[in-house]
């Protein structure tokens, strides 16, 4: 079948040019015109995908080279754009910046899913210069196709026509621009943008769409970036029938999610892989008291340390949650969700809290610091690769390792272990193991909890 759509991706010669305020614009605008609209994200970054599910009303899926292959990148691209109107796609920091030169770039999701590439670009301090800029980026690598710019911080006509005549002179078509606006402004928290229930990020999103169908020629957009998607019915079943067949022996589970202000970051493909073997179901840390009846808790990463003190004021649901563990119960935790089962977290303010205390350690956010990378977890006959993004550390640790290894983009041993507690493992890693289905089955089978093909229950939510 082909059907004629719109896809592009947005980049930008640099991080902090504007790419996720435009993409979020966009998204609302098309949206709110009738569109069905499909956003996707390069990269690892699970806080703007939360974003974009919020302007476009569907949700955010990430594309990796890394962390994924290319197989399965072009299968979920292909999957999700098949219903959608119009795809756009987020690139990340600059568009030729890589895990090592170009991979896992965003001109490489662009070359490799044959889609065209709009630039924006910070003009608060550019005029004409734009067009030696932007001929550089059309014309560096001939795999992609950079068919227009969309500026940032253009405050008057006349600025903007020096930049419509630099597009011109570059052979990339001017498709409007964004003014200044610090009321447009979402802030930033570590990793992408803040998610904070103090922002009114709808209210945002909805002025960006307004004031985009002002300044941007969306009609303009949407034809430069019209292209024929051919779909082709078997192959979008792939990655649902590797998962099906790597979990052979694990059906109709009970599976436990966290998920609420303090835990948030996760890929929508591995929830889309948990449903594949059971059913999910969703609880928060932050309001519950009790864990449901699980046969597989996970907890992902978030901002655990920005609600430390109402997580360690939640005493029934700290209990549920440690005799859950303490009786067996499988448990896989990542980044927030480690420091959720440590003994205490310690704020940036030296304020510390007590928590579930399943794990032999305690984390830090004082004098806290930057850690940053993808990375590869070697373990057993099994790799699965995932990215690592904190602040906090162990401020003191006693926790028994898996014999694993986990390595960075360029193959290098870090000090990252894969920790194992009875049947709870954790890790500050965020694995992608949508494209790795094996993994959930090899916790199952390492966890010693199967019995005919299901998890025994664990009675420890009592």
């Amino acid at each position: 079948m082909t059907n004629r759509k719109s896809s592009f991706l947005i980049s930008a010669p640099s991080s902090n040019s504007g790419k996720t305020t435009l993409t979020l614009g966009l998204l609302r605008a098309l949206k709110d015109r009738g569109y069905r609209v499909q956003p996707f994200k390069c990269g690892p970054d699970y806080i703007d995908t939360i974003h974009h599910t919020t302007a476009a009303g569907a949700p955010g899926i990430n594309l990796d080279t890394f962390m994924s292959s290319e197989a399965h990148v072009k299968n979920i691209y292909q999957r999700y754009s098949d219903s959608a109107d119009v795809s756009v796609t987020e690139g990340v920091m600059g568009l030729f910046d890589g895990a090592d030169k170009m991979r896992g770039s965003s001109a490489e999701i662009a070359a490799l899913l044959d889609i065209p590439v709009v630039l924006v670009i910070n003009a608060q301090s550019m005029a004409y210069s734009a067009a030696p800029l932007i001929y550089g980026f059309k014309n560096f690598y001939p795999g992609i196709r950079v068919v227009g710019a969309i500026f940032n911080f253009v405050n008057t006509e006349s600025h903007y026509r020096f930049l419509k005549d630099a597009c011109e002179d570059a052979g990339v078509e001017a498709l409007g621009y964004l003014p200044k606006n610090e009321d447009l402004h979402i802030p930033s928290r570590h990793l992408g943008l803040h998610i904070s229930a103090e922002t009114d990020y709808d209210h945002i999103i909805s002025r960006l769409a307004e004031i985009i169908l002002k300044t941007v020629n969306l009609e303009r957009l949407l034809e430069v970036t019209s292209v024929d998607q051919i779909f082709e019915n078997e192959s979008v079943l792939v990655d649902q029938k590797r998962i099906k067949q790597a979990n052979a022996n694990a059906r109709n589970l009970r599976i436990t999610v966290a998920r609420d202000e303090a835990f948030s970051f996760f890929y929508h493909q591995n929830i889309e892989a948990l449903q594949t073997i059971g059913e999910v179901r969703w609880f928060s840390p932050l309001d519950d008291t009790q864990l449901p009846e699980t046969d597989l808790l996970y907890l992902p990463g978030g901002y655990p340390e920005l609600f430390a003190r109402k997580l360690s004021e939640n005493k029934p649901m700290l209990r549920s949650i440690h005799n859950y563990c303490a009786n067996g119960g499988l448990t896989y935790a990542e980044c927030g969700g480690l420091m959720y089962l440590g003994k205490a977290i310690t704020t940036s303010k030296d304020e510390s809290y007590s928590m579930a205390g399943v794990l032999g350690c305690e984390t830090t956010l004082k004098h806290s610091k930057m850690t940053l990378g993808y990375r590869t977890l070697h373990w057993d006959d099994l790799e699965i690769r995932g990215h690592e993004f904190h602040y906090s550390v162990f401020k003191d640790q006693d926790m028994q390792a898996e014999p694993a290894r986990i390595t960075n983009a360029k193959c290098i041993p870090v000090d990252a272990p894969f920790f194992r507690t009875k049947n709870t493992f954790a890790s500050y890693t965020h694995l992608y193991w949508a494209d790795k289905p094996e993994f959930i089955q090899h916790l199952i089978n390492k966890s010693n909890l199967k019995a005919d093909g299901r998890l025994l229950k664990a009675d420890s939510q009592k």
